[in-house]
């Protein structure tokens, strides 16, 4: 059963959305007027309780965004806000928020800051929570005409490989999701520190279902996911939920050794044969080779290293200035 606020508001959701922020000056003002705008819809429609929250997690911004953030909380009731000591990134922001307000909601609503993806869709969401008993409802995009091309192409590979590699992830869907309070405190559950949540939640397991929406355009800042960023994020996605890379390279090094051994009896036959001239191209080639093997292999495999290291230190993920 849904947990609800008393008798006379037993339709009512007491909802919490989670912003991450990192350098977002620029767009907060608009952010929170859209978000306490569409409070104020579902409020008087009955869907939410007047005590839903929105929630900004400043993530050791540079900028103004945390001074922001405390005149916003003084100015809309709907709002608090949460400092983070230091920049810890965004899945660990993200993190942050929901684990901070997981006991004090029915369900908490992730999106970034920049509102690209349609807040519209949010009373879909909630329904689909408080209908239908969806405990994880994922935010799809349905297109992505707002891309650049290079952008879709990478994006579509990324979904592709993690999907060969065995890593249960929702096609198209980022970090925009309602999770309900059971959703919340089995996520608590997961002790790793190298966050990817968009593999992890799919792992919990309870009833989910999708909401699809087209999204917008960024209306005012820069992206804080440069082409950097991305690979990074899409390498920790890899090497944070599958053990199959390690096992290509075991692989490639078996087809590395065989082509060896075929070189080795073409050596000996040209030999036989009389014709003893040494390929300088073949030697050179055969040796980039190899060399580009087994460089990738150490590099590959100490990225694992390196996670585990990370791990066995048990550092926390993040730590909470303030919770205004």
């Amino acid at each position: 059963m849904i947990k609800r606020e008393g008798d006379g508001m037993k339709n009512q959701i007491k909802a919490y959305v989670v912003v991450p922020c990192y350098n977002e000056e620029a767009v907060l003002g608009e952010t929170a007027r859209r978000l306490t705008d569409l409070f104020g819809y579902m409020k008087r429609d009955g869907l939410i309780s007047s005590s839903s929250k929105i929630v900004f997690v400043d993530d050791g911004s540079k900028d103004k965004t945390w001074k922001i953030i405390e005149e916003l909380t003084e100015l809309y009731a709907e709002i608090r806000g949460i400092k983070l000591a230091h920049n810890a990134g965004h899945q660990n922001a993200l993190f942050a928020g929901l684990m901070t307000v997981r006991d004090e909601c029915d369900c908490a609503i992730s999106i970034d800051a920049d509102l690209q993806d349609d807040i519209n869709v949010i009373p879909e969401m909630l329904k689909k929570y408080r209908d239908e008993g969806c405990e994880v409802v994922y935010g799809v995009r349905n297109k992505r005409d707002t891309d650049t091309p290079f952008k879709r192409g990478t994006a579509q590979a990324f979904y592709r490989i993690m999907r060969v590699l065995g890593v249960d992830m929702v096609y198209n869907h980022a970090d925009y999701r309602l999770m309900g309070k059971a959703a919340l405190d089995a996520l608590a559950e997961f002790g790793e520190r190298n966050l990817f949540l968009r593999g992890m939640v799919p792992l919990i397991g309870y009833k989910s279902d999708c909401v699809y929406y087209e999204r917008g355009e960024r209306f005012a800042g820069e992206s804080k996911y440069p082409l950097k960023k991305m690979v990074s994020f899409a390498f920790d996605g890899v090497t944070s939920f599958s053990v199959t890379p390690i096992r290509f390279i075991s692989v490639l090094g078996g087809v590395s050794c065989v082509i060896a051994v075929i070189m080795a009896v073409y050596a000996i036959v040209q030999k036989a044969l009389g014709h003893t001239d040494t390929g300088w191209t073949s030697i050179m080639c055969s040796l980039w080779f190899i060399g580009g093997v087994q460089l990738l292999g150490m590099g590959l495999i100490g990225e694992y290293i390196g996670k585990i290291y990370k791990e066995v230190k048990h550092r926390p993920r993040y730590i909470v200035e303030k919770y205004i």
